[in-house]
């Protein structure tokens, strides 16, 4: 059953150890062993790439086998249902939608006495994404990695993929690569495909960018080699706090709480809410449902170690517990969630009313699923086009406008004793 608390000390530090549930002494072993994998791969190219694959992924591939070929792409959409492709297809459409209207612009403004003033974007040239393919097939993965860096207008977007442990990628998640707009696929995955990625190798070209969740070890190359390139986040296990009255429906917050159980040991599933007689009914109905659970086992010890009732007196206390926690998802099922946005600060999304489950938002609502986790919502955003662009200020003076600001620089210039500073523009002014 899920735990019930009162106490709102006891919520607090139940939260704070939940949110840390990454951070201990395994993690630094792992750092080890994933800083061999990735400097061998810098050093030795394919050869490792290989190497690796076949010693922890019991994967035999040759650079001839690395990229997937246009037979297996097309033997894909014979593999799957067509009410499959409808729904891949479907969510493109509205995954594309979403990330369309978040495309930012260039700008130019001209401001007094001559100055030009402005900020142009562009897209990175390559982009790599990483698609897990450990416990489960992620189609959805692959299209809210895609699409962003597509509409961001990435010429050149690779994907990497391990293979399954029947010998084969998911047929789903290539046909939603190709619907995506991503034809370039490597199958190979973990610590060395990201470092491959990073630093490029003879078959796999090295990329400026790297987005994508995975394992301990996918997450712990990608602090790794950034620097090198740039990462999306580094992603640990997912997440989701709901925030439930009264009018709440305890079947659907159960369901809802296992939705994220069932991804991962680590994963956490949360409820806070305003009426005792919710928490018990879900407490219960969460048992019920992990009966009969296909992921019994899983979904079992995320429930047991990371599951977490809560009882508070109003919702604006639930509203302080959650962004103490700040969730990767977060889920207002209450009678007036609008009423109550005000309040929240910290989530990497808001699911508001009784029919939203968090499960549209992964799949067909459009917005981004690839959110911060472990309280990083309290500094960081969802991917987005813009995790595939960079900006570069523009600035432009005349001479009259540096005359202007001259004796402002030459101030400031000598007091960081930098007089080359204010040489460059006393030069221009006094000639």
């Amino acid at each position: 059953m899920l735990r019930i608390i009162h106490q709102l000390s006891d919520a607090k530090a139940e939260l704070t150890r939940i949110c840390d549930r990454t951070h201990n002494d395994q993690v630094t072993d792992k750092e080890a062993i994933v800083r061999e994998i990735v400097d061998a791969v810098r050093q030795r190219g394919d050869e490792a790439l290989l190497h690796y694959t076949e010693q922890l992924d019991q994967q035999q591939l040759t650079p001839a086998t690395l990229r997937v070929d246009g037979a297996q792409l097309d033997a894909a959409y014979q593999q799957i249902s067509q009410g499959l492709l409808k729904a891949i297809q479907k969510a493109c459409k509205n995954i594309e939608h979403f990330h369309q209207q978040r495309l930012p612009k260039s700008w130019v403004t001209f401001e007094e006495n001559g100055v030009v003033l402005g900020k142009r974007y562009a897209p990175m040239a390559k982009a790599g994404i990483y698609v897990p393919g450990g416990r489960a097939s992620y189609p959805s993965t692959v299209m809210m990695n895609a699409i962003p860096a597509r509409v961001a207008g990435v010429p050149r977007i690779v994907m990497v993929t391990p293979i399954g442990a029947d010998g084969h990628i998911s047929p789903a998640v290539l046909v939603a690569a190709q619907e995506s707009g991503i034809e370039e696929i490597y199958q190979v995955g973990g610590a060395q495909a990201i470092a491959a990625l990073a630093y490029g190798t003879a078959t796999i070209p090295k990329v400026d960018v790297i987005t994508g969740p995975g394992n301990i070890y996918v997450t712990l190359a990608k602090k790794q080699v950034y620097g090198t390139v740039g990462i999306d986040s580094l992603a640990g296990p997912s997440e989701v706090l709901i925030i439930a009255d009264h009018t709440a429906n305890p079947v659907h917050v159960a369901a809802d709480l296992l939705a994220q159980a069932e991804h991962d040991p680590l994963a956490a599933a949360i409820l806070i809410t305003t009426d005792k007689a919710i928490a018990q009914a879900v407490s219960a109905e969460v048992s019920r449902q992990l009966l009969q659970h296909p992921r019994q086992t899983l979904t079992e010890k995320a429930i047991a170690h990371y599951g977490l009732a809560v009882v508070v007196k109003d919702l604006a206390t639930a509203a302080e517990l959650s962004d103490l926690f700040a969730p990767e998802h977060l889920e207002l099922e209450i009678e007036d969630p609008w009423a109550l946005l005000p309040s929240i600060h910290q989530a990497g999304a808001i699911f508001l009313g009784h029919d939203t489950p968090e499960a549209v938002g992964d799949y067909l609502a459009g917005p981004n699923h690839t959110l911060p986790t472990s309280g990083a919502a309290r500094y960081a955003s969802p991917l987005s086009t813009e995790t595939f662009m960079k900006h570069t200020s523009l600035v432009q003076y005349t001479q009259a406008a540096l005359k202007t600001v001259a004796e402002d620089i030459d101030v400031l210039t000598r007091a960081e004793g930098l007089p080359s500073h204010g040489d460059s523009v006393r030069f221009r002014v006094d000639m």
